[in-house]
């Protein structure tokens, strides 16, 4: 019984600590091919839970929170994707900065995934708008969907450089946290069920994730044209959003992790 017991229980955060550090060494050390294929998944899993969450807010009257929950919560079908389906997404492997700075992976390594899955992400993303467009999704509930979702990508590019960066750096944190909560799970549904709250604050108080705006503000620019929405400001935005998402990712989860179970001889399981 009592083995049962260990097997069905969570992992401790000192043995989190550890699995993603491997991780991070088997991610940094991946054959390109297989990173970009598995980013292009992940560009378009996020791009489905964001296009989920467009249409869950249109129209509803159960008020701004509970509206922006109900969303949230669809929003997670990306992230569970992700993790369970298998995808690399670039926002995740900030966490490969752990094994940084375990000195098991060298800077270029950590480099080279960063850039690889970030294309692969853009492309999925791109790819994804395309398709949706060609579904007419925007004309669903006569045409409601699209003024939602091209509403979303203009309050996006409304945001200063600062408020970009600051809602980047938040939302990052709380997606690796999901990541970092899954990692500790034995099952499936211990893994989503990890993924679930996290995720869901994140888009309930309008933090702001650099790979689902590779959908919503190229998906709102095809829907509006330059004119109701700025490429500059398009560009502005996805900047400071990636910037924000690497610092929340590596300092606030990555490094305060690595600081408190992994630094020097300080590395052991609890």
């Amino acid at each position: 019984m009592a083995d049962q017991h260990l097997f069905h229980d969570a992992y401790q955060p000192a043995q989190i600590a550890r699995r993603v550090q491997e991780m991070g060494v088997a991610k940094a050390r991946a054959a390109p091919l297989r990173l970009f294929v598995l980013a292009l998944l992940a560009g378009a899993f996020i791009s489905l839970g964001a296009l989920l969450f467009g249409v869950i807010v249109t129209g509803s009257n159960l008020g701004f929170g509970v509206t922006r929950l109900l969303g949230g919560l669809g929003f997670c079908l990306g992230l569970v994707l992700v993790v369970i389906g298998g995808a690399e997404l670039f926002t995740g492997n900030n966490l490969l900065a752990m094994a940084w700075a375990s000195r098991l992976i060298s800077t270029g390594e950590v480099l080279r995934n960063w850039c690889l899955v970030y294309l692969g992400n853009v492309v999925g993303c791109l790819g994804t708008a395309l398709l949706v467009l060609g579904a007419n999704t925007a004309g669903m509930g006569e045409g409601a969907v699209g003024e939602s979702l091209l509403r979303i990508a203009e309050d996006k590019v409304a945001l200063s450089w600062l408020e970009a960066f600051f809602r980047g750096v938040l939302s990052n944190t709380l997606v690796c946290l999901a990541v970092w909560l899954a990692m500790g799970g034995h099952s499936v549904s211990d893994r989503i069920l990890a993924i679930m709250l996290p995720i869901s604050a994140f888009v309930t108080v309008g933090f702001e994730h650099s790979i689902a705006n590779w959908f919503f503000l190229p998906y709102g620019l095809a829907l509006a044209g330059p004119d109701r929405l700025a490429i500059l400001a398009v560009a502005g935005n996805l900047i400071a959003v990636t910037f924000g998402n690497i610092v929340g990712g590596t300092l606030l989860v990555a490094g305060v992790y690595w600081f408190a179970y992994l630094r020097g001889e300080g590395a052991r399981e609890e």
